[in-house]
């Protein structure tokens, strides 16, 4: 009797769950999306397996099934399972947990996972009191967390743990979900007659950025505030568009740094509607306008360099009104100089003259300045009479001015090696800068043979 009664209030908590949780998969088949990592073939898939599981750290955006993924990770391997969130648990519970655990496996029993929700605010008292029972095999940690463990997480914990990414699913795949839920007697509203568009689902598909838990709060809505005892719940365009709110942007350490790589990559790959595309982004998720403009001002020089010297004097313009307008306005000013940039002939020959430079200065023997070279201050000095220029003489050989000779290039080696760094492209205004400086190397071989 008590049996059943227990599994009467079970069924009544359930039904008081949201859809989000009561859709969640209760076995790793069940899971939509990640098949990166969990199709057959595939590590996280044969780790399990193969029961060779060891400590893992899940990182992905919101709604990818990081915390649903750790519980089924634990039931496969047939493990208990603790779950706590790593900035609230204390180290009086982590001892407990471990003290328990450890207390289990003497007697014969399972091993125990620990799930950590927001593993990147475990403190270092936290950690020490752990990792010992980690190395141990006391306990299998899975974290999860929606920063890059490689910047957020601790360095110690990083290393003792194998890390997986899971990736925002698929307009589809969470067509697939949404239909499921739909479909679905026990958990979902198959018992409900629904007719949903192909574009209203389309609308949450797209709109909750791969975010499961946010498209199946949205059919909820729709449902639940559409109910009707006698009528099909239909499902449009605009009753999926009312009951899905505005997205805020998801903007971390990772899309910090994943958000700039684009902007920057689409930039050098000539496209302002991706730059365009990625600064508004960075913006939406409230990025510092002066960064975006310091990362421009880095590219003008990197990857347009003397193709359009003008485009340096652009972000640099564009850096300084940043500065003193601020936002909202701001934007404009960074919209204006990515176009240009964007459009801007490329090159990369100034940027990779001084990093070899920069290489042989590091790696290679010094060159010493040629006497002649030197300053005058540091060695005996002798006078032009037609110039009145002051220089120094080393082994019968003076410092030629230059603006005395024709077309103002002299025979002079002004390295003391034979290294060429600067090798200017054909393209924009660098395409000019080569036929100067192949006449100016010609007419400085001719003079000094």
């Amino acid at each position: 009797m008590s049996n059943l009664f227990g599994a009467e209030r079970e069924k009544r908590r359930r039904r008081a769950e949201p859809l989000a949780a009561r859709m969640r998969p209760r076995s790793i088949d069940e899971v939509v999306g990640q098949s990166h990592i969990l199709a057959p073939g595939k590590l996280l898939r044969r780790m399990l397996e193969a029961d060779t599981l060891t400590s893992l750290i899940l990182h992905g955006p919101p709604g990818t099934g990081k915390t649903t993924l750790a519980g089924l990770i634990a039931g496969f391997s047939n493990r208990h399972f603790e779950a706590a969130n790593a900035a609230s648990i204390g180290v009086k519970r982590i001892r407990e947990i471990a003290e328990v655990a450890r207390a289990r496996l003497e007697d014969g029993g399972p091993g125990t996972v620990l799930f950590l929700d927001e593993v990147h605010r475990f403190s270092r008292s936290q950690q020490d009191v752990l990792l010992e029972d980690v190395e141990q095999g006391v306990l299998t940690l899975i974290g999860a967390t929606t920063e890059n463990p490689l910047f957020a997480c601790n360095a110690a914990l990083v290393s003792r743990s194998t890390l997986f990414r899971l990736e925002p699913l698929t307009e589809d795949e969470i067509t697939t979900v949404l239909r499921r839920a739909i479909t679905d007697d026990e958990r979902g509203f198959g018992k409900v007659r629904i007719e949903a568009q192909d574009d209203a689902l389309g609308v949450w598909a797209a709109k909750c950025d791969g975010d499961a838990r946010r498209a199946l709060t949205a059919l909820e809505v729709a449902v639940l505030s559409s109910e009707s005892a006698d009528q099909p719940i239909v499902i449009d365009r605009q009753t999926a568009e009312d009951s899905i709110q505005q997205k805020a942007a998801v903007y971390g350490d990772d899309e910090h740094y994943d958000s700039a790589s684009a902007m920057i990559k689409s930039i050098r790959g000539s496209d302002p509607d991706a730059a365009c595309y990625w600064i508004a982004r960075m913006l939406e998720g409230g990025e510092d306008p002066r960064f975006i403009a310091r990362r421009l001002a880095i590219l003008a020089s990197e990857d347009i360099g003397n193709a359009d010297p003008r485009a340096i004097t652009v972000a640099a313009s564009a850096w300084e009104l940043v500065e003193r307008i601020g936002m909202p306005e701001a934007r404009i000013t960074l919209g204006h100089c990515a176009c240009y940039l964007a459009l801007a002939p490329k090159s990369n020959r100034s940027y990779v003259a001084i990093d070899s430079a920069l290489k042989d200065v590091r790696e290679g023997r010094t060159v010493p300045v040629p006497v002649y070279l030197r300053d005058p201050n540091s060695s005996p000095l002798t006078t032009d009479t037609a110039t009145g220029v002051r220089t120094k003489k080393a082994g019968g050989e003076s410092y030629e001015y230059s603006h005395n000779a024709e077309g103002g290039v002299t025979g002079q080696d002004y390295l003391g090696v034979e290294k060429r760094y600067y090798e200017p492209g054909d393209t924009g205004e660098e395409g000019a800068m080569a036929k100067r400086l192949a006449e100016i190397r010609a007419m400085r071989r001719k003079r000094r043979s």
